[in-house]
């Protein structure tokens, strides 16, 4: 299978470094449907196959409520390799969309869905909720925030939220977004197309459209930026 040891070697990496996974973790894993949390989802299930302490796993989905929204290849898969699979109902694109006719819609519609994958993780149990963000997304939010807010700061790959006693885990910190993509095609795995009015139109996909300008000019640029940001020790790292 394409690329598998060494993707689930930078997972397991990413585990140990920041102490992600515990004997008897109960691990909401979040599932859009896209190219990531497939491969994390798989990942985590063939790890947990041989990784040295136990612990089970859930996979979440939330509808959006709008648009054409087809998981029966995501209820397909979870059958196959074995996870028990929820689907959400929620109407989070209706508020974002309608209700409030968000112009920047990014912020509250990721407000919102946390909030929700939160609930349903405690819901059944879980205390621990694995997120798909990879290396390009550390290094985007990185740029995003430095650009856009004047902060020095990205996401953690652990965050402890004391208020619903849940821990967040990133595990595919360490994996770039093209072997993703490669792993994806080569295994033939499902995704589905994101319902999202702005997918692909947002300030996320201009800062990844820059770094791939940047990456022609210099290979090494997101290696430096990722980098840079280990060495600062931003949020943990």
């Amino acid at each position: 299978m394409f690329k598998i040891k060494k993707l689930l070697g930078q997972i397991r990496k990413a585990i140990e470094d920041y102490n992600m996974i515990q004997e008897g973790d109960r691990i909401a894993v979040g599932v859009s449907g896209g190219k990531d949390s497939i491969t994390l989802l798989v990942l985590l299930k063939q790890l947990q196959s041989f990784y040295p302490v136990h612990f089970d796993i859930e996979a979440v989905t939330l509808t959006m409520g709008i648009g054409v929204f087809d998981l029966s290849p995501v209820v397909e898969l979870c059958k196959k390799i074995n996870v028990n699979y929820t689907i959400e109902e929620t109407v989070i694109g209706k508020i974002v969309f309608e209700a409030r006719n968000e112009k920047n819609p990014c912020s509250l519609c990721a407000n919102l869905r946390r909030g929700a994958l939160h609930n349903v993780a405690k819901r059944l149990n879980c205390n621990k909720v694995a997120l798909a963000h990879h290396r390009d997304d550390v290094i985007e939010t990185f740029l995003l925030s430095t650009l856009y807010a004047g902060k020095i700061q990205t996401f953690s790959p652990v965050t402890f939220l004391e208020r619903k006693e849940l821990y967040l885990i990133r595990p595919m910190i360490y994996i770039e977004e093209k072997h993703i993509k490669e792993y994806i095609k080569s295994n033939g795995l499902p995704v589905v197309p994101s319902p999202c009015h702005v997918d692909g139109k947002t300030k996320r996909q201009y800062v990844k459209d820059l770094l791939a300008d940047l990456h022609r000019d210099n290979r090494t640029v997101k290696n430096n930026i990722f980098g840079a940001i280990k060495r600062l020790g931003i949020d943990n790292w």
